[in-house]
């Protein structure tokens, strides 16, 4: 008489790859929805799901490295919904708002953006640092698609804000979505957030602070999302400034160890 078999829809072995891929997969699902949410005319809720999507894509990875479900069907299908959910709904938004006033010049400003992101992310997967280089996997080159999705929309999320100075920035809405587009190409490096130490004095503070952004994010969210786009931008700078510093750092320490063969 056989044993009676257990029917599995995967290998136990394998269920741990289930999680990440999940969120990756409902953060295309919100890309998508994006953009049939502002074909309607709903930019409010198209930038949100933007958002959401943004947070799932910030989570998938951290998932996935934390319980070890990391594979290359992962990073590939990462890279798959990083394009549609990041490179082509955010300009899409953008273009049902306000680049389809400019005929085709609009259109082939989304273009233009779309193609950079895709090379951004194509580059990105041929990526590797060497093991002597290990302080490079704090730094990505040139923005991630993420972020950019999300700078390129700061106009709308302007108008979408209480915040009435009575500034009318839909005109930069070119030009910035131009800007973002050379960022993501370029060789500029800015932070990943990869590998953050956090001291377990600190642990608490840090728990606080995401508590009060989701707060925030929650009840004053294009505000909060304003903010978050401007201090990322400040911040591109100061990356510069470090991942040079380390870069220096890196090469002294290659010439002494060649001094000291040498010798």
């Amino acid at each position: 008489m056989e044993p009676n078999k257990k029917f599995k829809l995967v290998t136990s072995k394998k269920t741990r790859y289930l999680l990440p891929n999940i969120l990756t997969l409902g953060g295309v699902c919100l890309g998508i929805s994006s953009i049939k949410f502002s074909i309607d005319g709903n930019f409010n809720l198209a930038v949100t799901l933007i958002l959401l999507a943004a947070i799932l894509d910030a989570l998938d990875g951290r998932v996935a490295r934390l319980i070890k479900g990391t594979s290359e069907f992962g990073k590939e299908l990462d890279s798959l919904t990083d394009f549609v959910s990041f490179g082509i709904a955010p300009v899409l938004i953008l273009y049902f708002w306000e680049l389809n006033n400019y005929g085709k010049l609009g259109w082939a400003i989304a273009l233009i953006y779309s193609v950079c992101c895709v090379l951004r992310l194509a580059r990105f997967n041929l990526t590797k640092n060497e093991n002597d280089q290990e302080w490079k996997n704090n730094f990505f080159e040139g923005i991630p698609s993420p972020a950019g999705g999300l700078l390129i929309l700061m106009p709308l999320i302007y108008e979408l804000s209480n915040l009435n100075y009575n500034l009318n920035i839909k005109g930069f809405s070119p030009f910035l979505t131009i800007l973002i587009a050379f960022l993501l190409v370029s060789k500029i490096p800015t932070f990943s957030f990869k590998k953050i130490s956090i001291s377990s004095k600190t642990t608490i503070f840090l728990l606080l602070t995401i508590g009060m952004t989701f707060i925030s994010l929650l009840f004053y969210t294009f505000e909060t999302l304003l903010i978050f786009c401007l201090i990322y931008l400040c911040s591109i700078p100061i990356s510069i400034y470090i991942f040079n510093k380390h870069k220096k750092n890196h090469s002294l320490k290659i010439s002494d160890e060649d001094h000291e063969d040498i010798l």
